[in-house]
C-alpha cells in the first residue's frame, strides 16, 4: 500500500457572515438567510493528513487516490464559492464546532459528530456561524494530481 503522510498545507478560503448556530450531533435546519449567495472566501485552513494511491489497489482505479483532510473554520469564515463534489465522493464527520451546510436554498447545522455525504448531486458551500472555530474531517476520492 502506497500511503503518503503530507505536514499542514494551509489554504486560506471562507468569509465573514452573522454568527450564530447551534451545536447538535443530529443535523438540524437552520433558517436560509443569505443559504443562495455565499460571501466571499476566508478563515479556512485545510490541512492534507494522507493520500493512498488507489491505483495499485482497486482495479479500475488507476489515476485515483483516497484522500483524508482536516479543515478548520474559523467562527464567520465561510468556506466557497459554492462547489459540486462530481467525481469526488466523499464523506465529512466535524469533530468540533458547527458547520452550516447551504444546499439547495437550505442551511442545516451539523456537530459535533456525523456530518454529510458528498456524493454527484451535492453542491454547496459551508460557514461557522459560532464563536469558536469548527473542525471536521473529510475523506474523499480525488484524481492524482499529475
Amino acid at each position: 500500500m502506497n500511503v503518503r503522510i503530507i505536514s499542514a498545507l494551509g489554504v486560506a478560503a471562507a468569509a465573514v457572515l452573522v454568527a450564530g448556530g447551534m451545536s447538535t450531533s443530529e443535523p438540524r435546519a437552520a433558517d436560509a438567510r443569505a443559504s443562495q449567495v455565499p460571501p466571499a472566501t476566508k478563515g479556512v485552513t485545510i490541512e492534507l493528513l494522507s493520500t493512498i494511491d488507489l491505483g495499485p489497489e482497486i482495479e479500475c482505479m488507476q489515476g485515483r487516490q483516497l484522500r483524508t483532510r482536516r479543515v478548520i473554520i474559523d467562527p464567520g469564515g465561510v468556506f466557497g464559492p459554492v462547489h459540486d463534489l462530481r467525481g469526488r465522493p466523499g464523506t465529512v464527520y466535524i469533530l468540533e464546532g458547527t458547520i452550516t451546510d447551504h444546499r439547495n436554498g437550505v442551511a442545516t447545522d451539523y456537530g459535533p459528530g456525523p456530518g454529510w455525504p458528498e456524493d454527484k448531486d451535492t453542491i454547496h458551500w459551508l460557514e461557522s456561524r459560532g464563536t469558536t472555530r469548527a473542525a471536521e474531517i473529510s475523506v474523499d476520492i480525488v484524481s492524482n494530481p499529475q
